[in-house]
């Protein structure tokens, strides 16, 4: 630990929020098809173990994204959060993820007092930041605990994150989060970026989040790296389910922290009776080859994904694809 380091691997900190985003970043592998028995268990299990959000999708446009091609989370219409949550009578928020571009926020996202959601996370790519601005400063007003996610942060350059942080920080968003979309940052990369993203929290009074990608099997030492510097709060999926390679794994995440309130025994039971039978049915995320030499290359993961899909291990035609693509 250095001295700029807040925190030791020994103590806690209040500050820090554990935010479950297994439904959201793992819907993207199966199309948001899970049952309501399967979010319904993991509802549970998050508040057993202490987590402090639970982000359960998007809030998809229904005009982009045709309704019978997806799972509801894709949408997160009330009726369905309800028929999961009731009135979430427990200490544990509600988080849904608004794309740019993607959302007709002005249409599905309603008055904080007639939703069950606590916090909406505007997602946005760096060149789309004054719309992600626009959403936080509607959501705001309407009530709603916000941040701005700006993802694959690893492909722009400091003069543009500084850009992009000054804009944000003029908002009336509460938090500014680091995306690691491509899985290509390293620990040293990491720290370095939070101190950029802290240095900018403590002049605009916002708090700092990390979403990491496995790629390089780094999601874990990606986040913690960031929690170690002051970073607060960290996304986490239950086996790493996400897009791709996957995330931060929550198991890993309440194991690491000290804080009492953490209890891994609800994860690991979710674990046993939810995670293992996906797999079983042919769910598949995780950490592979494709997905690796894509993080290497500081690329958009689809060409991994699609030579998932189709079980190529020609891995060094993969590579030398990429980088002709590059």
């Amino acid at each position: 630990m250095t001295a700029k380091s807040k925190g030791t691997i020994l103590s806690y900190r209040r500050d820090v929020r554990v935010v479950d985003a297994t439904v959201r970043d793992g819907g993207l592998v199966n199309d948001f098809r899970f049952t309501d028995e399967f979010i319904k268990n993991l509802y549970r299990a998050n508040i057993k173990a202490g987590v402090d959000y639970m982000e359960f999708g998007y809030k998809a446009s229904r005009d982009i994204f045709p309704e019978e091609d997806f799972g509801p989370w894709k949408f997160c219409k009330e009726e369905d959060l309800r028929r999961i949550v009731g009135d979430n009578d427990s200490d544990m928020k509600i988080a849904v993820m608004a794309d740019v571009g993607r959302t007709d926020f002005r249409h599905d996202i309603i008055d904080k007092n007639d939703s069950v959601i606590d916090l909406v996370r505007v997602a946005t790519y760096i060149n789309t930041i004054p719309a992600a601005v626009e959403m936080v400063e509607y959501c705001h007003d309407k009530g709603y605990e916000t941040t701005i996610n700006i993802m694959a942060i690893s492909s722009d350059n400091d003069s543009d994150i500084d850009e992009a942080l000054h804009l944000i920080g003029q908002s009336p968003a509460n938090g500014i989060y680091i995306v690691d979309s491509y899985g290509a940052i390293y620990p040293e990369q990491m720290r370095k970026l939070a101190d950029k993203y802290l240095s900018a929290a403590e002049k605009y009074n916002k708090y700092i989040g990390i979403h990491a990608h496995n790629n390089q099997q780094l999601a874990f030492a990606n986040t913690i790296e960031a929690l170690s510097r002051g970073v607060s709060y960290l996304d986490v999926t239950v086996s790493g389910m996400g897009r791709g390679a996957g995330n931060c794994a929550s198991e890993l995440m309440l194991g690491f922290l000290k804080n009492p309130k953490y209890n891994i025994l609800p994860i690991l039971d979710i674990l046993e009776h939810e995670i293992v039978p996906l797999k079983e049915q042919g769910v598949i995320w995780g950490y592979d080859i494709p997905y690796l030499l894509t993080g290497q290359l500081n690329q958009h993961p689809r060409t991994a994904i699609a030579a998932t899909k189709e079980h190529r291990t020609d891995y060094r035609k993969f590579y030398v694809d990429l980088v002709d693509y590059k």
